[in-house]
């Protein structure tokens, strides 16, 4: 009886070793599967930004990016299916507008031109801005349209395509270009620019009342 009474508690042992085991290589296999299929391949500027106004119209929905003279633009080139850096830029963007003053606020307006025109649909677009922030305002075009844009600002993008459920994803450059009140480009992010340095760029070109 004693003898059994020591075996019994070293196999359960074992067995919940084995399940831990098992549980830490399923969390592995899942970590490496998703970063396989959610991977984003940021793509460099096709050329230097030389910036300047563009419109946009596709399904009733037009916008110029003159509408805002007078405001100060983040533009930012994306798609709403983009796994992780369209999110983390316009989490940035949402925190730093979040900081302003309401005053300040009123001076800014961010952009989000999706290059995805095929799935990103006007509804679409509000749906996920509306996500972020109020002042995000997201836009798209035909192939037409958005190609002269991205050639203002150097941006590139390129299907790619997947074996995921999204059947293709978008590699695409991942700046966020600051346009004065004058519409004229000052300054052009990196992708993962912190809030604090977002601020210490848009902060001087606002009126101060």
């Amino acid at each position: 009886m004693t003898g059994q009474k020591r075996v019994m508690p070293e196999r359960g042992l074992w067995l919940l070793v084995l399940l831990l085991l098992v549980a830490v290589a399923l969390v592995i296999f899942w970590q490496d599967s998703s970063e396989e299929s959610a991977g984003h391949r940021d793509l460099p500027l096709i050329a230097a930004p030389q910036g300047g106004d563009f419109g946009l119209s596709r399904e009733g929905e037009s916008f110029a990016l003159s509408d805002y003279r007078g405001q100060v633009v983040l533009l930012y080139f994306g798609y709403t299916f983009c796994p992780d850096v369209c999110p983390t830029s316009l989490a940035l963007m949402t925190n730093a507008l979040r900081r302003m003053t309401p005053e300040q606020l009123a001076q800014v307006q961010g952009v989000f031109v999706s290059v995805d025109p095929e799935r990103d649909t006007p509804a679409q677009l509000a749906e996920y801005t509306g996500f972020f922030h109020p002042n995000i305002h997201g836009v798209s075009g035909t192939e037409a349209q958005l190609a002269e844009a991205g050639a203002l600002y150097g941006a590139a993008w390129q299907r790619a395509e997947s074996d995921s459920a999204m059947g293709y994803a978008v590699d695409h450059s991942s700046n966020t270009y600051v346009i004065d009140k004058d519409g004229q480009l000052v300054e052009i992010l990196a992708h993962g620019a912190s809030v604090e340095r977002i601020l210490e760029v848009v902060l001087p070109l606002l009126d101060e009342e």
